[in-house]
């Protein structure tokens, strides 16, 4: 049988066919450019096969290296001035002026007026919800007043230490007053003569009437320095509706992610941003939100989203752009030090997991790991650094 199979043999190689020897193993190839699999050929050359030796196989090669792998996602982001909040008027009257979009909002300038007379801006955490002027009432809307008047230059005395209101247990589990501190007293400082001194000197410098009182609707009370986003109101409409919106000063980048991605962020985290130009500047996330929305953009995953806002770190880099889409890159996993090798040079096992070839055919077993950048984290027993392995690319 052995003579009559060596007889076929070069029987085939005189007609001119290929003959490849079969190659036994365990070994699946997923592609052929990925296996690295050589098979030896026998040529046809003037009726006589090559002799051994006369063919080699060329192969591509790489080695194993020690290196850093990351696992970075790229985010579409839109550059602008955050989320746009609304904001209302309060009091009686009608809106006479307005704002222009973009206009910078700031302490003790108004911002729009009403029947004619300024509405200014305070910063605090607490809006004017009563009329103020009388000595001992004591509140944080008090201490707003108070604030911003000092912050404009102007003296209110010195205030009092803050009190709190006495009373007493009554036997229907109520509190009621003690005699002589029947009035409601809240946390904050307490209105005094000074206090009143100044407000009317602020008025009459601010071109109103130096009452030294102040009403629900006369000032506006902002967190801090905005602008105007977008006006909504028109002139003649009544001021206790929404009249504008307003946001931050600094430019941001608000990115929506999926609420499942988002635990992997917190604020600190670093960012890269790529700006149409393509030009790459940092930034690092300052705020996450808290209420979820649907992702309806075409193609999008349906799954509910968080917006994240990202902050470049020097605003001057993105002077030139009011509004824009951007792409955020985020580094979300990073493995330092580990063997890795181009993907190409994995080889799958039929019994299942990984090996790779050695270039004299020889197969090293492979454990898997991080897959980034076209490198994939490799690690077992013979695999070490500088090792050849048999690769597609």
């Amino acid at each position: 049988m052995a003579n009559s199979e060596a007889a076929d043999a070069r029987e085939s190689v005189r007609r001119g066919r290929r003959w490849k020897p079969v190659v036994a193993g365990a070994v699946a190839l997923v592609a052929v450019a990925a296996a690295g699999v050589v098979a030896v050929t026998l040529a046809d050359r003037g009726g006589k096969p090559e002799t051994a030796g006369t063919v080699k196989a060329q192969v591509a090669t790489a080695s194993v290296v020690r290196t850093n792998l990351s696992d970075t996602q790229a985010l579409v982001g839109t550059l602008g001035f955050g989320v746009e909040k609304p904001l209302r008027g309060a009091g009686d009257g009608l809106v006479t002026r307005l704002p222009k979009a973009g206009a910078s909002v700031l302490r003790g300038r108004p911002l729009y007026w009403v029947d004619d007379r300024p509405v200014t801006v305070f910063f605090g955490d607490t809006p004017l919800f009563r009329k103020l002027g009388e000595e001992g009432v004591q509140g944080r809307d008090v201490t707003v007043v108070a604030n911003n008047l000092k912050a404009l230059g102007y003296d209110i005395g010195l205030l009092p230490p803050r009190t709190s209101a006495v009373t007493a247990a009554r036997s229907d589990g109520y509190r009621t007053a003690l005699p002589g501190r029947d009035k409601l007293l809240l946390p904050g400082d307490v209105f005094t003569a000074s206090l009143g001194a100044a407000l009317k000197l602020w008025q009459l410098n601010s071109g109103l009437e130096p009452t030294g009182t102040l009403d629900v609707g006369q000032i506006v009370v902002l967190p801090g320095p905005v602008r105007v986003g977008s006006v909504k109101a028109q002139l003649g409409d009544v001021a206790a509706e929404e009249l504008m919106t307003v946001t931050p000063t600094k430019k941001v980048v608000t990115v929506p992610v999926d609420a499942t991605d988002v635990g992997t962020m917190r604020p600190g985290t670093r960012m890269t941003i790529v700006l149409p130009s393509a030009k790459k500047i940092t930034g690092k996330v300052t705020a996450i939100g808290k209420d979820t929305r649907t992702n309806e953009t075409p193609g999008g995953s349906g799954a509910p989203q968080l917006n994240v806002t990202v902050t470049p770190d020097r605003s001057t880099d993105v002077r030139a752009l009011d509004s824009a889409a951007v792409q955020v890159n985020f580094t979300s996993n990073v493995r330092r030090g580990v063997l890795a090798v181009p993907v190409g040079a994995l080889l799958a096992l039929r019994e299942g997991g990984y090996a790779l070839q050695l270039p004299d055919g020889k197969l090293v077993a492979a454990e898997t790991g991080m897959f980034a950048k076209g490198m994939v984290e490799v690690s077992g027993a013979g695999i070490t650094p500088g090792l050849k392995v048999v690769t597609s690319s």
